[in-house]
């Protein structure tokens, strides 16, 4: 994220994208800025979407607008699988999915597993709107690296959100074939995995890959989309697979 003055005043957050567009949110303040071994981590107040994340200078989320993308990464597949007690969530370390999780009566166990701490901290201190749903009894936070944990754990899921950022980074595992092979001996029969997607305009790429890697792994693979007003383009996709 790139602050600029404009013209007609003021300081303004700017966000590069794929190289080719950019988008601009008028700063009121700045409320947290910090490094963790993984990224760059900086919570603003603007004028016109509230509170805003960006981890290494992309939007991830704000106030305005974030309960379309958690509603819709989080319900979809919870509201598809005919009773989800058990819920996985890899990245999201907001805590808007789990949110939204947790409002589904049957779902009797969340584990969030998110690797950068930092992201978790700074948005229970400034996104409690997002981050409350965390303190939830039903929710165990581990703060360890996605892949590594479906590897290792030897618990079942009916429903697993793959709530991360773009490919790149830390979140680079989380797209890859091994990942999701992993993701797929970790679910209950009839699970439902679910993962962030991408622009289908300025990447689309991403999806392209993602249908690649979940295709040897699940019988069935699709795509939905969801409009926003943050991210890039306004139009964004999920994956959804599952052998049911």
């Amino acid at each position: 994220m790139k602050m600029r003055p404009r013209r007609g005043g003021g300081r303004w957050a700017e966000e590069v994208y794929q190289g080719t567009v950019s988008t601009g949110f008028r700063l009121k303040r700045r409320l947290f800025a910090g490094r963790s071994k993984f990224q760059a981590v900086e919570i603003v107040e603007t004028a016109g979407h509230g509170r805003m994340l960006f981890n290494d200078g992309m939007a991830m989320l704000s106030e305005r607008d974030e309960f379309i993308y958690h509603e819709m990464i989080a319900h979809v597949p919870l509201f598809t699988h005919p009773r989800p007690r058990r819920a996985l969530v890899i990245g999201g370390g907001d805590g808007g999915t789990v949110r939204e999780a947790l409002r589904h009566r049957s779902v009797e166990r969340c584990v969030l597993v998110e690797i950068d701490g930092l992201v978790v901290d700074a948005c229970r201190r400034f996104l409690p709107s997002t981050a409350s749903a965390l303190s939830d009894p039903r929710v165990e936070v581990r703060l360890e690296d996605g892949a590594a944990f479906v590897r290792r754990t030897r618990e079942r899921f009916d429903v697993v959100i793959v709530d991360s950022t773009e490919p790149v980074g830390p979140a680079a595992p989380l797209f890859g074939r091994s990942f999701y092979a992993a993701v797929r001996r970790l679910l209950a029969p009839g699970g439902i995995v679910v993962s962030q997607g991408g622009s289908p305009f300025y990447e689309p790429a991403t999806i392209e890959s993602l249908f690649k890697v979940l295709r040897p792994s699940f019988r069935k693979v699709s795509a939905y989309l969801f409009t926003n007003l943050t991210y890039p383009g306004g139009l964004w996709a999920f994956t959804f697979a599952s052998d049911a």
